[in-house]
């Protein structure tokens, strides 16, 4: 099977500016995901789709590809996915003659990653006939029936039809446990997504990974900044052998 992680890195995040190349660690964000994607073995390419010609240039320089620039109207907060998938597929068919089969959807936001995971995500996907895609997740601390929003100034729960009084009350283990999707590694099957099925169908493996840090917001870096200094990680020790800062540098 033909195999090419795609990595969206648009360039108008509001929470964080300049989220996708701002530096975590010394490197730029977007770095991480790039070389757990080159280290991952099933993976044959690894693509940026993004709309600024800063990230394209700084994802070249770490090894990834960005042979095409994804149209402004598909880079808004509001765009969906598909709609840069399918830009990156049809780029493919028109200018390569054909498509990968599988696209590993790889979010820079989720920088610290396993490549032999990744890579076994690939071989469980490969495998299922009947999956759709592929999505990883990590359990939750607590179920979304222990969660609340506020309504007119007050506590009140997500399910209201829930026939138990303070039902949000109830032990966690009165639940089933709840897996959040993280973006570590998603699997998108070509064939699918032409189908016009959507991007990831109804029959979605589920693939569990250990619970793992989402940047989204300024603390997210921080906590990872410190994870990093304190625990260090195998891409963050590549990207230092490979491509070292020197001292005042900035990415």
């Amino acid at each position: 099977m033909k195999v090419v992680a795609i990595i969206p890195a648009r360039s108008g995040s509001k929470g964080v500016p300049k989220k996708n190349i701002r530096p975590l660690a010394g490197y730029p964000l977007i770095a991480y995901s790039i070389a757990a994607s080159i280290f991952c073995k099933n993976i044959q390419r690894v693509v940026v789709s993004t709309d600024s010609k800063e990230i394209a240039d700084i994802a070249e320089y770490y090894g990834a590809e960005a042979p095409f620039m994804r149209p402004s109207e598909l880079a808004q907060d509001r765009s969906p996915n598909i709609d840069f998938i399918l830009h990156a597929l049809d780029w493919f068919k028109d200018n390569e003659g054909n498509e990968p089969d599988l696209l590993v959807q790889v979010l820079p936001t989720t920088p610290l990653r396993d490549p032999l995971l990744m890579s076994q995500a690939i071989q469980t996907m490969i495998s299922n006939n009947k999956a759709t895609s592929l999505r990883s997740v990590h359990e939750l601390p607590e179920p979304p029936q222990k969660m609340m929003q506020i309504r007119d100034g007050y506590l009140v729960g997500f399910f209201p039809n829930d026939p138990r009084p303070e039902y949000y009350n109830l032990p966690r283990q009165t639940f089933p446990p709840a897996y959040h999707p993280n973006g570590y590694v998603e699997i998108i099957k070509t064939d699918f997504v032409r189908s016009g099925g959507g991007l990831f169908g109804s029959h979605v493996l589920a693939y569990i990974t250990p619970v793992t840090v989402e940047i989204d917001r300024q603390e997210e870096f921080e906590y990872l900044e410190y994870f990093i200094e304190k625990r260090g990680h195998p891409i963050y020790d590549y990207l230092k052998r490979h491509f070292p800062i020197t001292k005042g540098e900035q990415c």
